[in-house]
């Protein structure tokens, strides 16, 4: 069951993928490609000039493709591996209502929560020298937002039973605020916008970020929840086994009547 739950996360991980490719493409590309263009104006004259390893052109096709392609497939995986542990333990929901919302806390905890306090930036944003404590920084919040998630919807589903499901929901969420609120207070600031960089340019980045994260998550969550929800249906049914009887007598009559001896 779970095996074949893994392999379908991932195949709904490729078709996320080639649509968040569509959107990064129409989205993403051109402010990356300003960002670009920004550094460069900025950067101090060599004098010899140094090719790129990798050509821009490789970077926005075959590289962004490839950069999607694992990560759809990696998001799909654990998606699934997460389904499979809250199937059956969010009361009477089908299929599609579990994964849809697996899905959402899992876009909430792996990236809006860690991403309204280390938003995603652009090339010639932020010092190359502090990368290290930057991810180490995003990580942590990552970690501490999942455990939030995981831990508002256990609180939630034990205090159903006394306040509801509605208020017990409420007063996860409320408790989950709190804790991801000092995490934002206690964790340092990063502000690493070079001067003069373009505030339109950066914006429009980190809607297109978000915009590639939620098409991600979107697709797996209702794509999975659709095909599950479709091979739960197409399950066929276990007939009833027969009733054993004795040497000598008939099957139980439909009517529910005793068996007739045929010998002596």
């Amino acid at each position: 069951m779970v095996r074949t739950l893994l392999i379908r996360g991932m195949l709904v991980g490729v078709v996320a993928a080639v649509l968040a490719f569509v959107v990064a493409k129409i989205l993403g590309e051109s402010q990356v490609g300003h960002a670009i263009a920004f550094e460069s104006a900025h950067e101090v004259a060599q004098t010899a000039h140094e090719p790129e390893p990798v050509s821009r052109t490789v970077q926005s096709t075959i590289g962004l493709f490839t950069g999607l392609l694992v990560f759809g497939v990696a998001i799909g995986g654990l998606f699934s591996l997460a389904y499979a542990c809250a199937q059956g333990r969010l009361g009477a929901l089908r299929a599609r209502a579990t994964a849809g919302l697996v899905a959402l806390a899992g876009f909430v905890g792996v990236y809006l929560l860690p991403d309204l306090k280390y938003p995603a930036n652009p090339p010639a944003v932020g010092n190359p020298d502090t990368l290290g404590e930057r991810t180490s920084l995003y990580f942590s919040m990552m970690l501490i937002s999942l455990a939030v998630v995981i831990s508002g919807c256990v609180a939630a589903r034990r205090l159903a039973p006394r306040f509801g499901g509605w208020d017990a929901a409420l007063l996860s969420a409320a408790g989950g605020l709190v804790v991801v609120g000092l995490a934002y207070y206690v964790l340092p600031r990063v502000h690493e916008t070079p001067e003069g960089f373009p505030a339109d340019v950066l914006w429009r980045f980190r809607i297109a970020s978000l915009t590639i994260h939620a098409t991600v998550w979107a697709t797996v969550g209702l794509l999975f929840g659709a095909l599950t929800e479709r091979a739960n249906r197409t399950v066929p049914a276990v007939p009833p086994a027969p009733v054993p009887t004795l040497a000598g007598e008939r099957p139980m009559a439909s009517s529910g009547g005793s068996p007739v001896a045929t010998g002596a």
